[in-house]
C-alpha cells in the first residue's frame, strides 16, 4: 500500500511529482470543505431569516438562537479550513527530504504519512495516505526523524522505511 511499493526504482523527480499530487489532492479536499462550510453558513442564515417571517414569541427567539449557534459553528469550521489551506500553501513539496518535516512523505509498515495538512486518512489513487498537520503532536514527534528511526503509532513500535 505504500506510495511506491510497486516501483522498483523511484527517481527524485517521481518522488517530487508524487508529493505534488498529494498536495493538490489535499488542496481539493480543503476547498470542498470550505465550500460546504459556506453553504451551511448561508443555509443557517436563510433559516434564521425565514424564522423571523413565520414565528412569534419564545419560539422565534429559540429558533433564532439555534440558527445563530449553527452559523457560528460552521464559521469556526470555515476559519479552521482556511487556516489549513494557508498552511498547505506554505508546504514545499519540490524537495526530496532526508528527515521528517513539513512537506515530507514518510513510509513505514505499509503506511504513507504526508506532513502537510491535518486531513486524516484519505484515499488517493486507491492508497491510504495519512495527512498530518505540521502542528499535530505526531508530526512534532516525528520532526527530524530519518529512515531507520522508530516511533509509536496506534500503540505499536513502527520503523521509518523511507523519507522523501
Amino acid at each position: 500500500m505504500a506510495g511506491f511499493a510497486y516501483f522498483s526504482v523511484v527517481t527524485e523527480l517521481e518522488k517530487i511529482a508524487y508529493k505534488n499530487k498529494l498536495k493538490v489532492a489535499g488542496r481539493q479536499i480543503i476547498e470542498q470543505r470550505i465550500a460546504a462550510a459556506k453553504t451551511l453558513i448561508n443555509n443557517a442564515q436563510e433559516a434564521a431569516n425565514n424564522e423571523e417571517k413565520s414565528s412569534a414569541g419564545d419560539k422565534y427567539e429559540t429558533a433564532r438562537a439555534m440558527n445563530q449557534l449553527e452559523k457560528e459553528m460552521h464559521s469556526k469550521q470555515l476559519a479552521q479550513q482556511l487556516k489549513e489551506l494557508a498552511l498547505l500553501h506554505e508546504v514545499k513539496t519540490d524537495v526530496v527530504y532526508t528527515k521528517v518535516g513539513p512537506g515530507a512523505c514518510m513510509e513505514c509498515a505499509g503506511m504513507v504519512f504526508f506532513i502537510a495538512a491535518g486531513l486524516g486518512k484519505q484515499t488517493i489513487d486507491e492508497k491510504q495516505i495519512i495527512f498530518l498537520s505540521p502542528q499535530a503532536p505526531l508530526a512534532k514527534t516525528l520532526q527530524n526523524k530519518k529512515p531507520g528511526d522508530q516511533f509509536v503509532f496506534s500503540g505499536k513500535e513502527v520503523v521509518i522505511e523511507s523519507v522523501y
